[in-house]
């Protein structure tokens, strides 16, 4: 994250004394915040979560801001357009997540929560809608990170009530375990890798691998521009809507700028 600019020296002087053969003196400088506040704004030519594209393979404006404190703790709202198809009438996507960060040794930890939301995200005929909620932990070293999220509710709303007389109870306790490395190839370019597995308690049909691999480039002044192949070996019947397999592989382009 970018820090805050130092706001520098601000020279003063003693007001009604005149100054005799005494310079001006410098005021101390402003000690550095102990918040850090970032936004970021992007374009991609589609957005696809764990493999899957949520605007059936449309592009997509995304946008968020973060606020981090010196201590390790964060919190931070993210936000995508998306297709009403592949979110049966969501108007889009917002994101709530916070927690906390710190090192350990040569390993990074970040443990937090995110909170999904689809506003107007309701299952045809049902009424149900897809809000989830999950816990995350993400241990890192050196190019590698390794991060499993749990929901503390139904998965997207998979229970009873959206699947009938099909359903299988509900899918809370679902997990998703991920594998990321990111090489450095200098002069702001990475080689970026992932691989991650979805398991969606009670409805194992549903569970799905999937993998990534992209190049990435730093533009500076805060650009930054990826081209990625995504894929899944999620189950063609069950992920294609409106006559979109939805995890078939697709490659991603995406320019983002920092703030």
């Amino acid at each position: 994250m970018k820090t805050h600019r130092n706001p520098g020296r601000a020279l003063v002087a003693a007001a009604g004394i005149v100054a005799t053969g005494a310079a001006a003196q410098a005021a101390p400088p402003t000690p550095p915040s102990s918040y850090t506040l970032t936004t970021n704004v992007g374009l991609v030519s589609q957005y696809v979560f764990r493999g899957v594209s949520y605007t059936q393979e449309r592009p997509a404006v995304q946008g968020g801001v973060d606020l981090a404190h010196a201590s390790g703790w964060y919190a931070g709202l993210w936000g995508s357009s998306i297709s009403g198809k592949a979110i049966q009438n969501a108007t889009g996507e917002i994101d709530l997540y916070g927690g906390y960060a710190t090192t350990i040794g040569a390993f990074g930890v970040d443990a937090g929560v995110l909170q999904f939301t689809f506003p107007g995200g309701r299952y045809d005929g049902t009424g149900q809608n897809y809000q989830t909620t999950e816990l995350n932990l993400a241990l890192s070293w050196q190019m590698f990170k390794l991060k499993y999220s749990h929901t503390l509710s139904d998965y997207f709303g998979f229970n009873d009530r959206s699947f009938g007389a099909a359903g299988n109870g509900s899918s809370k306790g679902s997990g998703y375990l991920e594998l990321n490395a990111s090489f450095d190839l200098g002069n702001g370019w990475s080689v970026d890798a992932h691989v991650g597995r979805q398991r969606v308690e009670h409805y194992a049909a549903y569970s799905f691998t999937d993998l990534r691999l992209g190049v990435a480039s730093d533009l500076g002044q805060g650009w930054r521009a990826a081209l990625a192949w995504a894929d899944t070996n999620a189950d063609r019947a069950l992920y294609t809507i409106d006559g979109v397999h939805t995890g078939d592989g697709k490659l991603v382009a995406s320019i983002v700028r920092s703030f």
